[in-house]
């Protein structure tokens, strides 16, 4: 069952066994509170059992585009279209939160971004690859993000 989730009243479920809960628990609101001023979409995410396709689009896109493979669990995970592009989030319980944008007309924006959760060290998969740059947050803390722009067709 899909979790709707409050920019207001930051809560953890479905979060729980991250050991950075609560730095994660507030990205997802640090998230929703963007899209609900931007787009004027409710963010809800599912468990991710219940969000197997979304994480399979997720993890081929890694994979076909950088050869990565992320070895933490995934917790939660969504995707939907907004002003012309499809979204996708995944939250895993290191603490690290993907979000794929996939503009749908040829020459869009296309892009993946990595959010580290305030508290969690850089995966070692992403340790050489990437640098991120710090942003603070009232929601989450400080997040450490990093992108890279999408070549293919998926």
């Amino acid at each position: 069952m899909p979790y709707l989730v409050d920019f207001k009243d930051v809560s953890t479920q479905g979060l729980e066994s991250s050991p950075v809960a609560d730095a994660l628990a507030g990205l997802r609101p640090n998230e929703a509170r963007y899209l609900k001023n931007k787009f004027n979409h409710d963010f809800a995410v599912e468990q991710a059992a219940d969000a197997q396709d979304t994480i399979a689009w997720v993890n081929k896109i890694l994979a076909e585009e950088r050869d990565l493979h992320i070895a933490s669990t995934p917790l939660q995970a969504t995707i939907f279209e907004a002003d012309g592009a499809k979204r996708a989030y995944v939250f895993y319980e290191s603490g690290l939160s993907i979000n794929v944008l996939y503009g749908l007309e040829p020459g869009e924006k296309r892009a993946v971004g990595f959010k580290l959760s305030d508290g969690m060290e850089v995966p070692d998969e992403l340790q050489e690859k990437f640098k991120f740059a710090r942003q603070k947050s009232k929601l989450a803390g400080t997040i450490r993000g990093s992108y890279f722009v999408i070549k293919n067709e998926y």
